[in-house]
């Protein structure tokens, strides 16, 4: 699977409209046939800051990328961001998440 993690930061008048900017571009790619998430989370500690984790099925990237609403994301998002998005992209084993050795339930 590709793993990515992504950090936004975003212009501090966006912070409170950048989940609606995304709204469409999240419910398209979460129907990808090779999305396996694509989940938001905001920062505790920057309420400016959005991470983004996603992964894909290892063939799957590219049509994500190659999509209409990437491209319609990648072209909306400027508008709200202070800096160029951090991120990392890896290519892992599995197709999913594991669960915890260190704290079972």
């Amino acid at each position: 699977m590709i793993f990515i993690v992504v950090k936004f930061k975003v212009k501090p008048d966006w912070s409170d409209k950048w989940l609606g900017l995304v709204e469409d571009f999240t419910r398209a790619t979460r129907q990808e046939p090779g999305n396996l998430w694509f989940d938001w989370s905001r920062s505790v500690e920057d309420a400016n800051e959005f991470v983004l984790v996603e992964a894909f099925r290892d063939d799957a990237a590219g049509d994500h990328v190659d999509s209409a609403h990437f491209q319609k994301a990648m072209a909306d998002m400027p508008q709200a961001l202070a800096e160029t998005p951090r991120i990392i992209s890896r290519q892992l084993d599995g197709d999913g998440w594991d669960s915890m050795g260190e704290l079972t339930i």
